[in-house]
């Protein structure tokens, strides 16, 4: 017999099955309500049809009796008709009125069974009436409660938005407290300076009182004062000019000296990077050397060996033939292919194309990570296909679900171009912890410099322990600066910092890494969002690539990173990770069906050349090209 199904396989979270296990429990309760009201309802016209089988057969026995007494009227007739005939006329009326008492009597019966009938059939459709008021009370209580939950979830998303809200207000509020501080104190400046304004004009007044007075007495004394006031007045005045330019010379100087010290700190600074970055050239120099010599030691030994052993054996070895990137990326993908491609050619070989074959292929699909959705889109998309083609045997389906597979990887195959023309491109790498992030990181700038591109990388992972040094050992090897903080730092500083000085090195490629986070942490997540809005404070366009790395060995859930990462930043490439490995490789089907989202590069070695940009035709070529001969040989 055939499998049938294997949705059941996908378990949801603990929490999700004790919800659906409460959620059976109580469908199983109601459904037992319900068997019990249909039993009684089952009993109670079992009870009215026996009632009625009763009454029939009562109805019976009493037309039995009739007839026998009509047969024994009929008897004692034909007697008494022998005896005598005026006395039969008589019994003859007699019989007739028993005739029409007795159709009477059954007119009465049918006349009762057709009410008893009735009674049953009314009985039945207020039962019925009842089951169906049940069903839509329960209807209408799932939908309460659906609709309870709805707005459960909206008042979450509304208490979560006031929360936002109240924080927005919280820091207006603050603002709005400093600017009513500043504008308490000017206004308090201007107070003291009308003060003082208006206690000068009253001393004026006075003096002009005492002045008016003195007049009188001497006005050449008054005179002579006056002028010896005004002069004082203009020299005070001229003073208060003077002690401000001076004021604001000192001011002036203050600035400059600030904005040379800064400049001087800055020049030392990059002064001590380019002295730090001349020393790891010459320790990495150093080690290359130190490794040169040892190579060229080890080929010394080697020839040496290998003269020894062309004495030994005459016949001379072939060269082993160096491995193409195509070689590469089929001997990558080999246990990937073990599940996908090559892995359906036993499935397909020799087979009919009937409901057994798709079943199969269903079952493979879902053992390979393609996904519910995705697998049923593809199944319902190759039995149309194979009816309207009238294919017959299993290889021209094999082929046909190559091309299938590989219309759902085209969409997505789009490569990055690193190029802006006002400044550095920023990629943020983001991505839940372990997934390969920083190693990626190391591999894409060692790329980018190989083209000719200026490189730096931004050490936004404070949070992990060694994280910072896991990064400058990347860019020591590469010589690639890095900006980096302590260990705890805030991650968006740090960002903020490095494309600051990427905009003044006029570096064409900027490499962010990201603490890795989990993607049902909304308050990490919250922490994403606000490093990009602290880039976009200096350049508006920033990130031009939100590049999230998963790691195809955890199969469906990194449906669910996509899915959340994507809500939160809004991602716009992807790196799938770890496929040379044991995963099943099926989950890039998923994520290219589900999301949409064009795949930048896949990694398939450890080697710098094994992060490959996705490219769908080689993908699909490398994973049907696996052969068991090839299996076999490696």
């Amino acid at each position: 017999m055939a499998k049938k199904g294997f949705f059941s396989w996908f378990r949801k979270d603990k929490s999700k099955e004790e919800a659906q296990a409460v959620e059976a429990a109580k469908l199983e309760a109601e459904k037992l309500e319900l068997e019990r009201v249909e039993a009684e309802r089952l009993a109670a016209e079992q009870a009215e049809t026996e009632r009625l089988a009763e009454e029939a057969r009562l109805a019976a026995e009493q037309a039995e009796a009739a007839r026998l007494e009509a047969e024994r009227i009929e008897t004692e007739r034909v007697a008494a008709e022998q005896a005598e005939a005026q006395r039969i006329e008589a019994e003859r009326l007699e019989s007739e009125r028993l005739e029409s008492e007795k159709v009477a009597a059954e007119a009465a019966a049918e006349q009762a069974r057709l009410a008893a009938e009735q009674a049953a059939q009314v009985e039945a459709e207020r039962l019925e009436s009842e089951r169906v008021a049940a069903e839509q009370a329960e209807a209408q209580r799932i939908e309460a409660e659906r609709i309870e939950a709805e707005r459960l979830e909206s008042e979450r998303l509304e208490s979560e938005r006031l929360e936002s809200e109240r924080v927005a207000a919280e820091a207006a509020a603050e603002q709005a407290r400093l600017a009513a501080e500043l504008v308490a104190q000017a206004e308090a400046a201007r107070l003291e300076a009308e003060r003082l304004e208006s206690e000068r004009v009253a001393a004026e007044q006075a003096e002009a009182q005492r002045i008016e007075a003195e007049r009188l007495e001497s006005e050449r004394i008054e005179s002579e004062k006056v002028a010896a006031e005004a002069a004082a007045e203009q020299a005070r005045l001229a003073a208060e000019q003077v002690a401000q330019a001076e004021a604001a010379r000192l001011e002036a100087e203050r600035l400059e000296s600030e904005r040379v010290a800064a400049e001087q700190a800055e020049a030392q600074r990059i002064e001590a990077e380019r002295l730090e970055s001349e020393r790891a050239a010459a320790e990495a120099a150093a080690e290359q050397a130190r490794l040169a010599a040892e190579q060229e030691a080890q080929a010394e030994r080697i020839e040496a060996e290998a003269a020894e052993q062309a004495e030994q054996q005459p016949e001379p070895q072939a060269k082993p033939v160096k491995e193409g990137l195509f070689a590469r990326l089929k001997r990558g993908l080999k246990r990937t292919s073990e599940s996908i491609g090559s892995g359906f050619i036993g499935l397909f070989s020799g087979k009919k194309i009937d409901d057994d074959l798709f079943e199969e292929l269903e079952e493979q699909l879902l053992i390979a990570d393609v996904g519910v959705e995705t697998t049923t889109r593809l199944i319902k998309s190759l039995t149309e296909q194979a009816s309207r083609k009238q294919l017959k045997d299993g290889e021209a389906l094999y082929d046909l679900l190559r091309e299938e597979m590989q219309k759902t990887l085209d969409p997505v195959s789009v490569p990055l171009v690193p190029e802006n023309a006002d400044g550095p491109f920023v990629i943020l790498m983001v991505g839940v912890n372990g997934v390969g992030k920083t190693t990626t990181i190391g591999k894409l700038a060692k790329q980018y410099q190989a083209q000719g591109k200026s490189v730096m990388l931004a050490a936004g992972d404070t949070f992990r322990a060694a994280a910072v040094e896991q990064l400058q050992v990347w860019g020591q090897r590469n010589d690639i600066p890095v900006i980096a903080q302590h260990t705890g730092a805030d991650s968006a500083s740090v960002l903020f910092d490095a494309l600051q000085a990427a905009r003044a090195r006029n570096v064409d490629v900027l490499i962010a890494d990201t603490a890795g986070r989990l993607q049902n942490k909304a308050h990490l997540m919250d922490e994403l969002k606000k490093v990009v809005r602290v880039m976009q404070k200096q350049d508006e366009t920033a990130p031009h690539e939100v590049m999230l790395t998963l790691d195809a060995s955890t199969g469906q859930n990194a449906i669910s990173q996509a899915q959340l990462f994507q809500e939160a930043v809004g991602v716009t490439g992807i790196t799938i990770s770890k496929l040379d490995g044991t995963a099943k490789g099926g989950v890039i089907f998923a994520i290219a069906d589900k999301f949409g989202i064009p795949i930048r590069h896949i990694g398939v070695g450890e080697q710098i050349d094994d992060l490959r940009t996705f490219d769908a035709k080689d993908f699909i070529e490398a994973l049907f090209s696996q052969t068991k001969d090839d299996k076999d040989v490696k």
